[in-house]
């Protein structure tokens, strides 16, 4: 539900350098004819200033909080001014008030991303994705192949260059590190890149298969699979790949492992009792419970970083598309069609997805059902991560 802030929290405003503001009356916000908020974007002063104005629109859009209107229509305006390495943001109302005024430093799109982010949870009371980082595979150079880029589809950038290949990347809670499987050494092992420095290193290479790596929240853990013992199952390491702890003992495979926000538990996918189902596990170890779906064929969970949906793959009638069951209510719905749609995962503001269909990158908001195609042209795309 929208509603009306006229102030952020102060430990969320010490996250990053600003200029301070104070308290202001409280806006009113006008909501258009389609449930989003009006607001007006002035084009940016400075150099960069073009390019700002582009991004934070951009941002705003992808968001699914707002419309775009002229000053005279809009319930506030966003405007920006750019020097040097800051830029002052500020959003103010019809009567010339500030509901937000904020200075912000950095390259041109890590200042626009912020400012974007701080006009959503100020207007809305919900996380923005601006800023927020992704990883996927393709198969643009005839393997399969690390990529990274921007939540928007910029700045994508090649990780690896192996020639084999590369599966279920996963991205670090501080968005420095991606765990990956790789057979580079001809077995299926997990790997850990410094995105930083561009080092790599094996850190889970048990005999037999090892995949599927999951960050726990803190991001001292990784849940995966192994198949050390026979068949696939799951484990906790460390990040460095010590101190395996098996938490599962079936004859089943268990497979994409993610965890719960709090940490407490995880969410995989079993065929212990046939086709793959859903099983949430406490994470530091017990009794499995099936999770009831309504679908006899579920892979691929993802947990909103809110902790209130999972969105995983079912397949019906041999095609696979996307379902989000809902925890509270246990509604289970499906939210793509056409086209095949594969291996979803949360945005951090727990409204988006990521996914792949037909070879392509997809966004969708799974409130409006609007979906954005991010990246295509790099031969099949697959198994998306999110940086929260």
């Amino acid at each position: 539900m929208l509603r009306k802030f006229f102030f952020v929290a102060a430990g969320f405003f010490a996250a990053l350098a600003f200029t301070p503001c104070f308290a202001v009356p409280t806006p009113t916000i006008t909501i258009s004819g389609n449930g989003s908020i009006a607001l007006a974007v002035a084009p940016f002063s400075g150099s960069d200033g073009a390019a700002m104005t582009k991004t934070v629109q951009n941002d705003l859009a992808l968001s699914g909080f707002f419309s775009f209107a002229d000053a005279g229509r809009a319930s506030m305006t966003v405007n920006g001014s750019s020097s040097g390495s800051a830029l002052q943001g500020k959003v103010v109302d019809r009567s010339g008030s500030n509901v937000l005024l904020r200075t912000y430093q950095g390259g041109p799109r890590e200042k626009a991303h912020a400012f974007a982010n701080d006009i959503i949870e100020t207007l809305t009371g919900t996380k923005g994705m601006a800023g927020s980082k992704i990883a996927f595979i393709a198969t643009r150079s005839g393997s399969k192949e690390l990529y990274t880029a921007d939540y928007d589809g910029s700045n994508m950038r090649q990780m690896t260059r192996d020639n084999t290949i590369s599966v279920a990347p996963a991205i670090s809670p501080d968005g420095r590190r991606i765990a990956y499987t790789s057979y580079l050494h001809g077995y299926a092992d997990i790997y850990m890149i410094d995105l930083a420095s561009g080092q790599r290193e094996r850190i889970v290479k048990f005999p037999g298969t090892n995949s599927g790596a999951a960050f726990s929240p803190g991001g001292d853990q990784i849940a995966c699979s192994v198949s050390r013992d026979g068949n696939p199952e799951l484990y906790v390491v460390s990040a460095n790949g010590s101190g395996a702890r098996r938490l599962t003992h079936t004859p089943g495979v268990e497979s994409s492992p993610s965890w719960s926000p709090t940490g407490n538990e995880i969410v995989y996918s079993s065929d212990d009792t046939g086709s793959p189902q859903l099983v949430r596990i406490p994470a530091a170890g017990g009794s499995g419970r099936r999770l009831a779906t309504g679908h006899n064929y579920c892979t691929k969970p993802s947990w909103s970083p809110d902790g209130k949906k999972i969105a995983f793959n079912i397949r019906e009638g041999g095609s696979f598309q996307v379902a989000v069951l809902d925890l509270a209510s246990n509604g289970v719905r499906v939210v793509t069609g056409g086209d095949e749609a594969r291996d979803p995962v949360w945005g951090p503001d727990s409204r988006h997805l990521l996914f792949t269909q037909g070879g392509n990158l997809m966004l969708l908001d799974v409130q409006t059902a609007r979906k954005v195609a991010l990246l295509s042209g790099l031969g099949s795309i697959s198994e998306p991560a999110w940086s929260h």
